[in-house]
């Protein structure tokens, strides 16, 4: 089982160890709840080195990512961070990833850990074009930054105007005396950033954020990650987004970019929209007693309709809600439905599926 750099201050922390995606991570520290809310009313540390980065270089790197991904490519500045995914001709996801574009022929791609291999793969049989990809997964290590306290944190260690940085956009800059590549970008809904850099300078960078943020910061595990990005409607791959499940089916669209680029699986996912989806992914919440776990059967009466994908009781509300895929017309708000828990069926109804607001800054 692999370890990031952090492995042995995730021990000197407390962290209860759990295997992910082939690493030895964190999965919580104190409590998931009491991880989750500090996220959400201070500033957070996620040890994410575990996720995989692959660079795009050469006269055509520009065209290959185009060919790749979903999203707009074409209308990216330097600078900017996108959203999106790699599908295969079906229509269904490769994977969902964040794409860093330095200039037209320099691309970063920030991939799940668990399909490192499987897109790097992926990449190299479609690279038909004149350029370099190479997994640098081994060597950049990253740390995200996250809450309502984290702009001021950050500034305390930093010369550059953090301030400046727009959200989903990046630049090199030197935190706590270490060049390191900072973007606007997280996985829980609140403002904050992830930071990109070797194993030394991560390192360092994690002891002085910590030693720095004091009693409005704490260092977070895998478990606290899961229930803030479920809380805010962002997908997991393999819950909401998988070869099976496609981007217009999640709910994704706004990261499909139908109207540009000739990109792997386009002409699956228009015949789709034209058609309509048959499914859709919507949110649930409990009217009985229970908690609502991933892959659990949603039913209409006696008809199968759906299955969970994730299942949560909110730290935040205490609502026990969870996100479906769902066919259709039983996604409608307010249709009452079942999950079956354990061999009983426990009443549900259908409600919107963003549980929490974002509190991103832009």
């Amino acid at each position: 089982m692999k370890r990031t750099v952090l492995y042995d201050e995730h021990l000197k922390l407390g962290a209860k160890m759990v295997e992910f995606a082939g690493y030895e991570m964190p999965i919580q520290y104190s409590s998931i709840k009491e991880e989750h809310m500090m996220v959400r009313t201070k500033c957070g540390l996620f040890d994410v080195s575990h996720m995989g980065e692959i660079e795009i270089r050469g006269k055509e790197a520009i065209n290959l990512v185009d060919y790749l991904f979903t999203n707009d490519t074409r209308s990216m500045v330097n600078g900017q961070v996108l959203y999106g995914m790699m599908c295969y001709d079906h229509g269904g996801v490769v994977d969902d990833l964040l794409v860093y574009k330095f200039h037209d022929e320099h691309f970063l791609l920030v991939v799940n850990a668990s399909n490192v291999a499987k897109d790097y793969e992926w990449i190299i049989k479609h690279n038909e074009f004149d350029c370099i990809v190479e997994n640098k997964s081994s060597q950049i290590n990253e740390v995200a930054l996250q809450g309502p306290y984290a702009e001021t944190l950050l500034k305390q260690l930093t010369t550059g105007d953090i301030e400046a940085l727009r959200f989903f956009h990046f630049t090199e800059m030197t935190v706590a005396g270490r060049n390191v590549l900072v973007s606007r970008t997280g996985y829980t809904g609140e403002d904050g950033f992830e930071l990109y850099g070797s194993d030394e300078d991560i390192v360092h960078i994690w002891k002085e954020l910590l030693k720095t943020g004091k009693d409005q910061i704490a260092p977070i595990g895998l478990g606290a990650r899961d229930t803030l990005r479920f809380e805010v409607n962002l997908p997991l791959y393999g819950n909401e987004l998988s070869e099976h499940i496609t981007p217009l089916e999640a709910g994704y669209s706004f990261a499909v970019a139908l109207d540009a680029g000739e990109f792997i699986g386009k002409d699956a996912l228009l015949k789709q929209k034209q058609a309509g989806t048959s499914r859709r992914i919507c949110g649930l919440q409990m009217l009985d007693k229970g908690i609502i776990r991933h892959g659990y059967d949603v039913y209409y009466g006696d008809e199968k309709v759906g299955f969970v994908t994730t299942g949560y009781q909110l730290p935040t509300s205490g609502d026990t809600v969870a996100l479906a895929m769902v066919n259709r017309p039983y996604e409608k708000l307010g249709t009452e439905l079942q999950v079956e828990i354990r061999g009983k069926r426990k009443n549900v109804v259908v409600r919107k599926k963003k549980f929490y607001n974002k509190s991103y800054k832009k």
